[in-house]
């Protein structure tokens, strides 16, 4: 079979979630024997998000082979139990320099550079890659932005040509938009989605297959109403439906038949029902929690929830795991203070100090690192929360009162965490951290190595600073063990307390949140909440 190509586009507005649709299909079609893959491609001038303020773009999810993406890439992940890579994310800012060095190389013998064909070529080029080596049955690409936006021009573009291109059957448009319901007239309003189809219809793309996002059910004859004026027939206009989870959104797709509808426009013909056993289970686990548990997620950018977004599902894929509603109250760190830090932690079953740069909001995750260490309370550090610990326990315990990181105070005279050897000569700063998977040795004997039953393992990163080996015997001495390293470079990976001090108490400098899917909960968060379920049965005694 020929790969088989679907585009998913946006319009009206953007956050309508094309990115969990396109899972959700993407999910659908793989529970039916299909494989499948989904690409993002952004039209921002970036060449990724890795420079972004986590306030202007959430999240930045990172491959394992490290690639600074969207935070879409990690609902593929989540949905599919499938690793995407540099392929998967594409930018304005990746064509445009692809075309311009090209250029300054004379691939273009000459001609004059425009935007049709040099850099619609390169946008379907780069449509194809993954299809390259026949590894991938369906391909979904998910066009970011909305219809209209000027940014996103040259990609319909190069849709409205790679359709025309290709044979019936092989590629097919779905179009995500908007259908409010004005609750003061008590009306559901087609207008929107009548001038979203009209604009991407004036690019020159017909949908075959329109998704339409509600509040409520939408009645028959409002569905035959946005068919007729979009020129397409009633049974391929669908709904996506305000839901309590992202996870019943393909249940609640595959029970309007969608994915039927798109076999049937791709002519993949005698195909098995999905196979959704495994998903129906995780989601009575989820909805019928035995019990639940409150955790303290200490970050600096706590405004805007998708900043850590994979944290959160992480939190939701481990909590069905234990059959355990994680409750997940986000703290400022910025606003903790010694006189008000047992107000704002009191009844937490386990406290995770999250990732993040620079100097602001510093103070406050050490403060949580003292108090869940002092307390008892399971803690859990990713990233700068590691290095924290490691610098909380250097103060307190250590007694070195000057001990920071040299990303705080550049001339410390004690950096127990520094920028590491080979990002001091950097001066570029996109792309240039160490990213992507790395191996780990798990020292035997240790909580971690208990907790992921194996000795190697490989978790993907995204820093620039470390812990500094030259304090390393004094930290050992004093009781922390350095349970992880890296085999190549020697890089403390990971630090716990033993279980005899502190039931748990785990550092890493990886970002385990980012392998964390609904299949294969990650074992680490797993083992946390069952830490703060047990403290949480503690402290209600």
């Amino acid at each position: 079979m020929n790969t088989k190509y679907i585009f998913v586009t946006g319009g009206v507005a953007s956050s309508l979630g094309k990115g969990i649709v396109a899972a959700s299909l993407a999910n659908l079609l793989q529970a039916r024997g299909l494989r499948v893959t989904i690409q993002k491609f952004d039209p921002y001038i970036n060449i990724d998000p890795g420079t972004l303020n986590p306030y202007e773009h959430g999240e930045c999810y990172v491959t394992e082979d490290g690639a600074e993406t969207d935070l879409d890439l990690g609902h593929y992940e989540r949905f599919l139990n499938v690793r995407t890579s540099k392929a998967n994310n594409v930018t304005t800012g990746k064509i445009y320099k692809t075309v311009i060095d090209n250029e300054r190389a004379g691939v273009y013998l000459g001609k004059t550079v425009q935007i049709i064909p040099h850099i619609t070529n390169e946008i379907k080029r780069r449509m194809t890659l993954l299809g390259k080596n026949g590894d991938y049955d369906v391909i979904i690409t998910e066009i970011g932005g909305t219809v209209g936006d000027m940014e996103s021009t040259p990609f319909l573009e190069a849709v409205r040509q790679f359709k025309w291109e290709m044979n019936e059957g092989d590629c097919i448009i779905m179009h995500l938009t908007l259908v409010p319901l004005l609750h003061a007239a008590a009306e559901i309003k087609t207008k929107p989605t009548q001038h979203s189809v009209r604009m991407l219809r004036q690019e020159g793309i017909n949908p075959d297959i329109i998704v339409c996002r509600t509040e409520v059910s939408l009645p028959e004859g409002v569905k035959k109403k946005i068919a007729l004026f979009s020129n397409i027939r009633p049974d391929s206009v669908f709904e996506s439906r305000n839901a309590e989870s992202i996870y019943e959104i393909p249940i609640q797709l595959h029970e309007q038949g969608v994915d039927k509808i798109v076999l049937k426009k791709l002519k993949i013909k005698n195909l098995p029902e999905p196979d959704l056993t495994e998903w129906k289970a995780f989601l009575k686990r989820m909805f019928s929690p035995k019990t639940e548990v409150d955790i303290a997620l200490i970050g600096k950018y706590v405004e805007l929830q998708d900043a850590y977004k994979s944290i959160q599902e992480s939190f939701v894929h481990a909590g069905a795991a234990c059959s355990c509603k994680v409750n997940v109250h986000t703290i400022q760190s910025e606003h903790l203070t010694a006189s008000n830090i047992k107000g704002e932690l009191k009844g937490m079953g386990g406290i995770l100090v999250a990732p993040g740069f620079g100097e602001r909001g510093t103070d406050g995750k050490i403060l949580a690192v003292n108090y869940a260490r002092r307390n008892k309370i399971p803690f859990f550090g990713i990233c700068l929360g590691m290095q924290m610990a490691v610098i909380e326990y250097a103060k307190n315990v250590l007694k070195l009162e000057n001990a920071t990181s040299t990303e705080i105070k550049p001339d410390t005279s004690t950096p127990i965490i520094d920028l590491m050897q080979e990002q001091k000569s950097t001066t570029i700063k996109g792309g240039t951290m160490r990213l992507g998977a790395y191996d780990c040795l798990l020292k035997p004997g240790t909580l971690i190595r208990k907790i992921y039953g194996k000795e190697r393992i490989a978790e993907r990163h995204r820093h620039r600073y470390e812990f500094n080996e030259k304090y390393a015997k004094q930290m050992e001495k004093a009781g922390m063990v350095l349970s992880g390293v890296n085999p190549q470079t020697g890089l403390v990976e990971a630090i716990e307390l033993p279980q005899n001090k502190h039931p748990f108490f785990i550092g890493v400098q990886f970002h385990p949140e980012l392998g964390s899917t609904v299949l294969k909960p990650q074992p680490i968060f797993v083992a946390f909440v069952k830490a703060a379920l047990k403290k949480s049965k503690d402290l209600a005694r």
